[in-house]
C-alpha cells in the first residue's frame, strides 16, 4: 500500500483517479492547491505526488511538494486537454505525464513500480533502528 497525494483543481478527474487508487489498496490524499499539498505531505509523506498539469504550469510550488525517499512526481491531464511541451526542468523532475482516464492502468503500474523501487532502494524516513550509528554530519 502506497500513500499518494493528488494535487489539482480538476475535481472530476482526480476523484475518478482517487477511486481507482483506493480500490487498488492505496491511501490517497487530495489537495486543491499546492500549499495544501505541502501541509499534507509534511504530515504524511506520500510515495507519489500526482499533479494536474494545469496546476503544475500555473503554480510552481505544485512541483515542490516533499515526498518519501524513493518516491516520484507524476503529471496528469484530461483526455481532451492538449498539453504543451514540458519545459526541460519538468522533464528531469517528472517520472511520467499521463493522459487520464486512458492511461489509468499505466498509472497503477507506475505506482507498483515506484513502491517496489522504494522498498528496495529507498531509505526509511522514520526513526533510526537502535544501535545503528548516526551518519556523519554534513560539512
Amino acid at each position: 500500500m502506497a500513500t499518494i497525494l493528488l494535487i489539482g483543481s480538476n475535481a472530476t478527474l482526480l476523484e475518478g483517479l482517487a477511486q481507482s487508487l483506493v480500490n487498488a489498496g492505496h491511501r490517497v490524499h487530495h489537495a486543491a492547491i499546492a500549499s495544501q499539498g505541502v501541509e499534507i505531505a509534511l504530515a504524511d509523506r506520500p510515495l507519489l505526488v500526482v499533479v494536474d498539469r494545469r496546476s503544475a504550469e500555473s503554480d510552481p510550488d505544485a512541483l515542490r511538494v516533499p515526498f518519501a525517499s524513493g518516491g516520484a512526481v507524476l503529471l496528469c491531464h484530461a483526455d481532451g486537454d492538449a498539453p504543451s511541451a514540458l519545459p526541460p526542468a519538468l522533464h528531469r523532475l517528472v517520472l511520467a505525464d499521463l493522459t487520464l482516464p486512458l492511461e489509468r492502468n499505466r498509472l497503477l503500474a507506475l505506482v507498483h513500480r515506484v513502491a517496489d523501487r522504494a522498498r528496495v532502494t529507498g531509505r526509511p524516513s522514520g526513526p533510526r533502528p537502535p544501535g545503528l550509528p548516526e551518519p556523519p554530519a554534513a560539512r
